[in-house]
């Protein structure tokens, strides 16, 4: 049950001015600038950020590589990384209603869904990465007698982590709770329009015992501080989601430094493909419309392309089209809001302009595709559905990150693979098919980094997710997130006398 009173209760509280957070100490720009938070649910001004510059980057790089080279952290044993891991996991969730409202009013989520997918989720990753780290360990290798061979897993360093500000407590565990598990230090930057949770995650690590140093949080702009991080020639490693366009910046950034390792998640253009035997229509509405339109498509896995077999499109169409018009658009931080805010006017009109391309692209309007509550001061979308999207159009191609499905249609199993497959993107896909035979060609000819099978979405931290093709590369959640963040180093022993 949410307890409303508290929400009502925290979304009236002040939201001071933030500053960095670097070496334990709260901090404010080298140069003294800000930058302004806007809630989107009103579009007023709700506090101001620090506005990072290359030289507060480097001041967390320095406390960061001090703290790991001093060995606070990184050589602290495993079992006692745990324990504070532990109680860090214990005070994100004492503190979820904090944490969620204070990201809802920077992002604009609805609350339901961010007090599940933001603090929740942030809680038990690094609950599972805390358990996962004293049961990890090296090889021994099968050597030939009078040798020793020896594979030990190290922590790389200085890790860089980027975030976005859809999900920014979610994403950043998936990144920072195995690169501490592992004994790294960490440079966070958060999305300029959703900082405030992250720097209340960093006070409570500090809380729980994390050393002053191992964990700190520079905001501002990407173009400078981003460009700084991928710069620096003292982070051994950048974890980013975010645009295609950012990632390739990264990369020559690494490429012009110290080749530092760049690893992307950088969106996708999801396929949800329904076949006409699939049992249980509604269901796969149901789902259809919450993989494109709950958090107002801001999603990295959205399914924004439904892919539907031509016996059954009408009927599918109409199904998902009563879902989105029965959404309750509106104040995020409402409890019966289904759909909350896009996170700026910027984003806003974006998706707009994707509106008007469509139209001039001729597809079909189904519903939505205009600007609602205006009047709150807010940024709102009505879900917005177009038919008879061509396959090479804009909005079949590319991602919108807001609350548009395209729909085309397939005849047979060949043209499903054939459309799925025909974007540059390859982060998540959806089968729905009574098929058992279908659902494994399915997962093993669609080029996607996870295929959901009579589902959408829901997979939990002990699978990993990454993408294929321009949707990135390397993993996070799941033990084989521990791979972006150690190194291994040989060591061959000789036992002869």
């Amino acid at each position: 049950m949410i307890d409303r009173q508290r929400i009502e209760t925290l979304a009236k509280q002040v939201v001071l001015p933030q500053k960095h957070l670097i070496n334990g100490k709260h901090v404010g720009a080298t140069d003294g600038g800000t930058l302004d938070v806007i809630n989107p649910g009103n579009g007023q001004k709700l506090t101001t950020i620090a506005d990072g510059t290359a030289a507060d980057v480097n001041a967390a790089v320095v406390a960061a590589k001090s703290a790991f080279e001093r060995g606070v952290w990184s050589r602290m044993p495993p079992a006692q990384r745990k324990k504070i891991l532990l109680s860090f996991s214990d005070l994100v969730m004492a503190h979820q209603y904090e944490l969620a409202v204070l990201g809802v009013r920077d992002n604009g989520t609805e609350i339901a869904m961010a007090l599940k997918a933001e603090p929740a989720s942030a809680a038990s990753t690094i609950r599972f990465y805390a358990e996962a780290i004293d049961k990890v360990s090296g090889e021994v290798a099968p050597s030939a007698e009078g040798s020793l061979g020896l594979v030990l897993r190290q922590p790389v360093g200085v890790v860089g982590v980027i975030v976005p500000w859809n999900f920014p407590l979610m994403i950043a565990a998936w990144k920072i709770a195995p690169a501490l598990a592992v004994g790294n230090s960490i440079v966070l930057k958060p999305a300029e329009s959703a900082s405030l949770s992250l720097i209340r995650l960093a006070e409570l690590a500090l809380e729980a015992g994390l050393p002053e140093g191992v964990l700190n949080v520079v905001t501002g702009q990407g173009s400078v501080t981003g460009e700084a991080m991928g710069l620096h020639p003292d982070i051994d490693v950048v974890a980013f989601t975010g645009s295609g366009v950012v990632g390739r910046k990264l990369l020559e950034y690494s490429a012009a430094s110290n080749l530092k390792h760049i690893y992307l998640e950088l969106g996708g253009k999801s396929p949800h493909i329904v076949f006409a035997d699939t049992e249980n229509l509604d269901r796969a509405a149901k789902a259809a419309a919450n993989g494109i339109f709950r958090n107002s498509g801001q999603v990295c896995i959205a399914g924004s392309r439904l892919l539907v077999e031509e016996g059954v499109r009408e009927e599918l169409v109409e199904k998902i089209k009563t879902h989105a018009e029965n959404y309750k658009v509106g104040d995020p931080l409402d409890v019966d809001t289904d759909i909350g805010a896009i996170n700026s006017e910027q984003q806003l009109q974006k998706n707009l302009s994707f509106v008007r391309t469509a139209l001039d692209e001729g597809a079909n309007r189904v519903t939505g595709g205009a600007r609602i509550n205006e009047d709150s001061g807010g940024y709102y979308m009505a879900p917005t559905i177009f038919d008879n999207v061509a396959e090479d159009s804009r909005i079949a191609q590319e991602e919108v990150f807001g609350p548009m499905l395209s729909v085309m249609s397939f005849s047979d199993e060949t043209q499903a693979v054939q459309l799925a497959n025909s974007t540059n993107y390859g982060l998540a896909a959806g089968v729905w098919t009574s098929n058992l035979s279908r659902a494994h060609r399915m997962i093993q000819k669609v080029q996607s980094g996870v295929v959901h099978v009579n589902c959408y979405g829901g997979a939990d931290i002990t699978m990993p997710m990454g993408g294929l093709k321009q949707s990135g590369n390397g993993y996070d959640k799941s033990l084989h997130a521990l791979d972006k963040y150690t190194a291994l180093k040989s060591a061959w022993i000789s036992l002869e006398n």
